[in-house]
């Protein structure tokens, strides 16, 4: 019984560290370049789940070592993200710097396929938070990459049919 007891006293003692791994993957008939151009846009994050607005200047084009604030659906304070690792045209990582108890990275990583252009999200949440936060932000993680890649064949639907309706009024001008 006092072996059990003093076994049980060290594991309280010992930090509790999870982990939480998910990784998300959508194909998407845009190209290359257009995914690339809306995930590197930190100014323009209307098609996030979570990600109300960001601080970033229009136009800066983000490298590893910037730090920028975002404010979240959620609460009006902000939170810093720090840019990690940039290859162009293929991958961004991020680190989420919200609470202390929880390290969140986030990366994006966009590839030619085959099949199409496949957009890769991938979140890792480390810390003794990481179960908590992950229940509440799962159901917004699940849908990260279906709304960029939503949000970009939109965009390019929207540029050929007004282009479409611009090459139409002009052939019937008299």
């Amino acid at each position: 019984m006092r072996g059990w007891l003093s076994k049980f006293i060290h594991r309280k003692r010992r930090r509790f560290c999870a982990s939480l791994v998910r990784t998300y993957r959508e194909i998407s008939d845009a190209s290359v370049d257009e995914l690339w151009q809306k995930v590197v846009d930190l100014t323009d994050v209307s098609w996030h789940p979570l990600l109300k607005s960001t601080n970033v200047p229009y136009g800066l084009v983000p490298k590893p070592g910037l730090i920028y604030q975002a404010v979240t659906r959620f609460s009006p304070f902000p939170i810093r993200i720090f840019v990690e690792r940039v290859n162009p045209r293929e991958l961004l990582s991020v680190r989420v710097l919200a609470i202390p108890g929880v390290e969140e990275r986030i990366t994006y990583q966009v590839e030619s396929t085959v099949c199409g252009t496949c957009l890769s999200y991938s979140v890792t949440l480390k810390g003794w938070l990481s179960p908590l936060i992950w229940s509440f932000s799962r159901p917004y993680a699940d849908r990260v990459a279906r709304s960029l890649v939503e949000s970009v064949e939109n965009a390019a639907v929207q540029a050929v049919s007004s282009k479409k309706k611009s090459l139409n009024d002009s052939c019937f001008d008299f």
